[in-house]
């Protein structure tokens, strides 16, 4: 039999989303950051994103850290095992716009270190000395 994801339009009265899915709302948190403008700003992102688990992503201008991580009360039927205690974020949460069926687009999306630092490079102005060149590699060790 095809497993076929539930669509909410199609949910009968007295269901609810969260029965059927997994839980993407508690598998990350994201805190907007400030907007980049200087080398040093990208600096911090780039530290952001040597962490593991770690991304950033631009969404209608605004910058955001994701951190990847799953709340420690996430049972494994996917529900929430301090539903009555819940913080008040998870309280005033809804299903109404939630992700269950997002695609997850962002404009931008950066997950190594490498990847922001070239975005700066490309839009950044040139420092005083910084050659349009990238940095001459290290020689190759000869070999004998």
């Amino acid at each position: 039999m095809l497993d076929t994801k539930v669509r909410r339009e199609d949910l009968e009265p007295g269901q609810v989303l969260c029965e059927f899915c997994t839980a993407k709302c508690c598998r990350y948190f994201a805190l907007p950051i400030d907007t980049p403008t200087e080398f040093s700003d990208f600096e911090f992102i780039r530290w952001y994103l040597l962490h593991d688990r770690a991304s950033v992503f631009l969404d209608d201008d605004t910058w955001y850290l994701l951190v990847h991580t799953t709340c420690k009360h996430l049972r494994d039927d996917h529900m929430c095992g301090i539903y009555e205690t819940r913080p008040q974020i998870c309280r005033d949460y809804t299903t109404d716009a939630c992700e269950y069926d997002d695609d997850w687009c962002y404009e931008k999306y950066f997950e190594t270190p490498e990847q922001i630092w070239e975005y700066a490079q490309a839009i950044m102005p040139k420092r005083p000395g910084q050659s349009i060149r990238s940095p001459k590699p290290p020689a190759l060790p000869i070999l004998s």
